[in-house]
């Protein structure tokens, strides 16, 4: 079945001494545009996160983060005693005073603190990774359930087009002579002698010219192939779009041809409806 690319997916750990959640969104692009954002202590494993989104996901503009709020007491900054200790000696040099004061002073100066960085915990990954399984999950699910409305809505306007593709072939007859009329009509207003057999012959040449045989035929195929590759297994969004295309050449090729209004009107239906195919199958994986 289809796939939309727009989705979104979540997890929620909670570990001893922290809280991490993961979230992935992705919106439609033309290829996998692949953006993360994680802490730096997991940064060796940012290509291989990568390599399972784009086994999963495939295509779509992804925003993969990873945040960490911290729960313990555990802190990652640490005074840096020898930094402090030095301010202190050089306080006490120029002016005297109490110890405690020139730690006040001391602890506002900079270097005061020291960021201690965590070191990567495979344990921890491990886990991690496990929530990193449930949020791709929970997107490409999301994925799928929002493709189910956009099925619908292609099947609902391939159909519209396919109805009025047969009011064509009903307006087809009719069109070639109301043709024949408008011509005969036009040569009786000259008013001249025609040789008739010639005029048959230049008439049957125009018509070939505004014969539409062939475009419904590959119309009617085309709309076909689409609802058959709607049905299939794989999402392909790419070949869904190709088809699109050949179904608005055959189109516009049977307007420009038409040379009759009231056919010319059905064309202008049928356009509306493929727009709006145009417009959604861009969403598709």
């Amino acid at each position: 079945m289809i796939q939309s690319m727009t989705g979104y997916g979540k997890s929620v750990l909670q570990l001893p001494a922290k809280k991490v959640t993961i979230e992935i969104k992705s919106l439609n692009s033309k290829n996998l545009d692949l953006n993360t954002r994680i802490p730096s202590y997991y940064k060796e494993k940012d290509i291989e996160i990568r390599k399972r989104l784009a086994k999963s996901l495939m295509r779509g503009k992804v925003d993969f983060s990873i945040y960490v709020e911290m729960t313990a007491e555990e802190t990652q900054t640490a005074i840096n005693k020898p930094v402090v200790a030095k301010y202190i000696e050089e306080l006490k040099e120029i002016t005297a005073g109490e110890t405690v004061d020139f730690l006040k002073i001391a602890m506002q100066l900079p270097d005061a603190l020291k960021t201690v960085r965590e070191e990567f915990d495979a344990d921890e990954w491990k886990i991690i990774s496990e929530g990193i399984d449930e949020a791709i999950a929970e997107i490409v699910q999301y994925r799928k359930d929002e493709a189910f409305s956009l099925e619908a809505d292609f099947i609902e306007r391939i159909e519209n087009i396919q109805a009025y593709l047969k009011e064509v072939e009903k307006l087809d007859e009719e069109r070639l002579d109301h043709v024949k009329a408008r011509l005969r009509k036009a040569i009786d207003e000259l008013k001249v002698t025609i040789d008739e057999n010639r005029f048959e012959q230049e008439l049957i040449y125009y018509l070939e010219k505004l014969d539409i045989n062939e475009e419904k035929v590959r119309l009617a195929n085309h709309l076909e192939y689409f609802l058959k590759e709607l049905a299939n297994e794989k999402s392909d969004g790419k070949k869904l779009g190709f088809i699109v295309q050949e179904i608005g050449r055959e189109i516009n090729t049977t307007g420009s041809k038409s040379n009759y209004a009231t056919m010319q009107q059905v064309v202008v239906q049928m356009k509306n409806e493929l727009e709006k195919i145009k417009e959604q199958v861009l969403n598709i994986l």
